[in-house]
């Protein structure tokens, strides 16, 4: 660890360090919830947040997870801003449009691969890098507009979805598949043996995104650090205060009302149980506020862990999609160890049979070894795409 400040890779003028910092950190805790699913045992057939189920430890190693996607998706877009920055309008919009439509095809396939090891592709189910990839390919058009008009529509989005929370529409119509697709998480039959699962609708991450462009606004030469920290500090504050006023209400902002519980702990846990799929304006509140106020922390900062982590947030696609097929490869080699044949492993689900796995704490330290395996992985990509000057490079 004492090297750790002459291993980083040399900063460049288009990047700001504690962006990398922060989604670092939450590409470090994502793999927490990638090690769970795939090695704690039954993770795939339960969900760690059903309060009548779940324990405190097993509810908050997933419930800390929750911030990985919104701050990867609001500084995704983010990142477009700042990459713009050296880019016409039009120059923008095609990188964006390109870009995004990449993303798309990438998960519907290298990263459904990687997730199931099922070569018929029967499920595709559209993820995290799905709703960036839709929000590029939207926000491609968006960015030749006014930047106010641009602010309007991503808060106008995050503020609003959740009033159309209870429009439904009769399965095998179009107006069901682009609902699907756009704010209700559904299955959407392709055939009679592929299922397409929209676990991501993009609608509400596309809010995400377009208000993370304009947030990048703050990281331009208009403001100072000074000021640039004052700003953060605010909005992250009224992110946390508005969620937990929203929150106490138990009104507008989440299908999900808190309840009271058996005891103290279970109800500040469904206080803080909100909704992700798709995410609702609380869920939203709940991590991007904190988000802000990690921003507003870092704003300035240097430390020997901050090294550590900004190597991960400096290559998150190549992160992303190789700690994913690290992790399924774990779980196939345990369940083939721990005496199933090959011929009993379901690929269509996942391939981890009912009962199988390892206890909380073991997940804990598979997850602190493979976030460790990468880190030389990570540093020598960031400064291999550091050294090339293809444009080839900006999509990987």
């Amino acid at each position: 660890m004492t090297q750790l400040v002459s291993l980083a890779p040399p900063q460049t003028l288009a990047r700001v360090g504690s962006i990398d910092v922060l989604r670092g950190i939450v590409m470090v805790i994502m793999a927490l919830d990638h090690t769970r699913d795939f090695l704690h045992v039954n993770a795939l057939y339960y969900d760690a947040t059903n309060l009548a189920t779940t324990t405190p430890p097993l509810f908050f190693t997933r419930w800390i997870t929750h911030y990985c996607a919104p701050i990867f998706v609001f500084l995704a877009g983010t990142s477009a801003y700042l990459s713009g920055r050296r880019k016409t309008p039009r120059q923008l919009a095609g990188f964006l449009l390109t870009r995004g439509l990449w993303l798309i095809f990438l998960e519907v396939s290298i990263i459904n691969f990687t997730f199931w090891f099922d070569v018929t592709f029967s499920l595709l189910m559209l993820q995290v890098i799905w709703a960036i990839g839709f929000g590029m390919v939207v926000l491609s058009g968006l960015v030749l507009l006014p930047w106010p008009a641009l602010l309007a529509i991503g808060l106008g989005i995050i503020l609003g979805h959740n009033a159309f929370d209870t429009v439904t529409f009769t399965e095998g119509t179009a107006a069901y598949v682009i609902w699907s697709l756009l704010h209700q998480s559904n299955s959407i039959p392709l055939s009679s043996t592929r299922t397409l699962f929209v676990l991501y609708p993009a609608l509400p991450w596309l809010g995400v995104i377009v208000t993370g462009y304009c947030f990048g606004r703050l990281y331009g030469s208009d403001y100072t650090s000074g000021q640039r920290k004052r700003i953060l500090a605010a909005l992250g504050s009224a992110g946390v205060a508005g969620f937990v006023l929203l929150r106490y209400l138990n009104g507008y902002g989440d299908a999900s009302p808190w309840a009271f519980q058996q005891n103290g702990l279970f109800t500040f846990m469904s206080f803080l149980n909100t909704t992700k799929y798709p995410p609702s304006l609380l869920y939203l509140l709940m991590t991007l506020g904190p988000g802000l106020l990690l921003l507003y922390v870092l704003e300035g900062r240097q430390a020997r862990w901050m090294n550590f982590v900004r190597v991960y947030g400096q290559v998150p696609l190549f992160y992303y999609l190789f700690h994913f097929l690290l992790i399924h490869i774990i779980s196939v080699i345990s369940t083939l160890v721990s005496g199933f044949a090959w011929e009993q492993i379901n690929f269509q689900s996942g391939g981890i049979p009912p009962e199988q796995g390892y206890s909380l704490g073991v997940v804990y330290l598979f997850w602190l070894g493979i976030v460790l395996f990468f880190y030389p992985l990570c540093l020598w990509y960031a400064r291999f795409k550091a050294g090339r000057s293809s444009r080839l490079w900006s999509y990987l």
